[in-house]
């Protein structure tokens, strides 16, 4: 089920294939690991400004994210990095509560991981077996509707306008996790579709919202809020839902202010505003907001100004996260955060929704919903079931 490391450590089976969310299409079966940097609460320091530093010490400068890029795929040199940050790392970044402990504390906050190109690619990883337990949930539905009925009165005191709260679930498995988690990369609407693994832990990722991309010099942010059943029905109620377009439009105008941080003067816009997609068999409203990076703006900046990603917190930002501590029950883990590529001249950062991470024992998923006062509690479970079943589905090989 596990390898031994040679220093003794349980770890996991790494893949020899490279699938990080968000590499080069062209790249992806090519990629060999050249350095890694993780981070957790004991390292001390300033994680942002690690990762910068990292990266630059690797040759994958990225301290001013409006100059041009030149090319940095020489032989032998850098291709990109997988960059990796959790919800938790996200708040501390914020200056506010991590909130509950990590489920899975064999995952780092911060993940960095460069790579080069191999010549010849490395071999298709072979699969194992595998077996998923049941599931044991991390609250009952009474007490998830009792959340969101405490977030509803945080509301009517006027202490936030909206907060998302998340539920978590876990399995002990046996065999091989890897194919598993390799599978929810192939969910429909899956953009951010792949994996990253270390030593005693893996996360498998099918987001399909943009936490922030960069590339030729203009950031771009498309925040998902608003869930339908996948059908006709759906689709005419969702787009004339006034509760879900107020949900929507308060979580744009955070991540235009977010933008804002980071933008030259004037140039901060909407460029689409509650577009209905498709994930699986779900309809979610997706808006893009851009804008053109400043001067001197370096990847540290950019994730002090964007995570956690506002369609995971609330409005506004710092009290949703208060909330958030005080009311969920064990901490988001590796959901709920950023995962993807970073190199000169493009940053392209899924948030981690529909995400899966395992330890050497258990497989953790995570998932839950914007809370405003318009909210029914029992359908705000209902939706937090419907976007987790076809992440447990994947997983159980269904």
């Amino acid at each position: 089920m596990r390898q031994i490391g040679p220093d003794g450590v349980d770890t996991l089976p790494l893949l020899t294939v490279v699938d990080a969310p968000a590499a080069p299409a062209d790249c992806r079966r090519t990629l060999v690991e050249h350095a890694r940097w993780e981070w957790r609460p004991a390292d001390g320091g300033d994680p942002a400004t690690g990762a910068q530093e990292f990266l630059a010490a690797h040759g994958l400068p990225l301290d001013d994210l409006a100059r041009p890029a030149t090319a940095h795929h020489g032989a032998g040199g850098p291709c990109g990095a997988a960059l990796y940050v959790s919800a938790a790392a996200g708040a501390l970044l914020a200056g506010a509560p991590t909130g509950a402990p990590t489920p899975a504390p064999a995952l780092p906050e911060v993940a960095v991981v460069v790579y080069g190109h191999a010549d010849p690619p490395p071999p298709p990883p072979a699969g194992g077996r595998w077996r998923l337990g049941d599931w044991s949930e991390s609250w009952t539905p009474a007490a998830h509707a009792a959340a969101v009925r405490a977030v509803r009165d945080a509301i009517g005191r006027g202490d936030v306008y909206q907060v998302n709260v998340v539920g978590h679930a876990s399995a002990r498995y046996a065999g091989d996790p890897l194919p598993a988690l390799a599978r929810l990369g192939a969910l429909p609407g899956a953009r951010y579709g792949g994996t990253l693994t270390g030593a005693g832990w893996a996360i498998g990722c099918a987001s399909p919202e943009t936490l922030v991309e960069l590339s030729d010099g203009r950031l771009v942010t498309r925040p998902i809020k608003g869930t339908r059943p996948a059908t006709a029905a759906g689709a005419r109620e969702l787009l004339a839902s006034a509760k879900e377009r107020a949900e929507h439009v308060m979580i744009v105008d955070l991540e235009r202010n977010d933008l804002a941080r980071l933008a030259r003067t004037g140039t901060v816009r909407v460029d689409e505003l509650f577009a209905v997609r498709r994930w699986c068999d779900l309809w979610q409203a997706e808006s893009t907001v851009s804008a053109a990076v400043a001067d001197g703006i370096g990847l540290a900046d950019l994730l002090r100004a964007v995570c956690p990603g506002g369609s995971v917190t609330g409005a506004p930002k710092r009290a949703a996260l208060d909330r958030i501590a005080a009311l969920e029950l064990v901490g988001r883990g590796a959901s709920m955060g950023a995962l993807g590529w970073v190199a000169p001249g493009r940053i392209d950062l899924g948030l981690t929704i529909r995400t899966a991470a395992v330890d050497a024992q258990r497989v953790h998923v995570w998932a839950g919903g914007g809370i405003t006062w318009g909210s029914d509690p029992d359908a705000e479970v209902a939706e937090a079931a419907a976007k987790s079943a076809p992440v447990r589905a994947a997983l159980s090989g269904r």
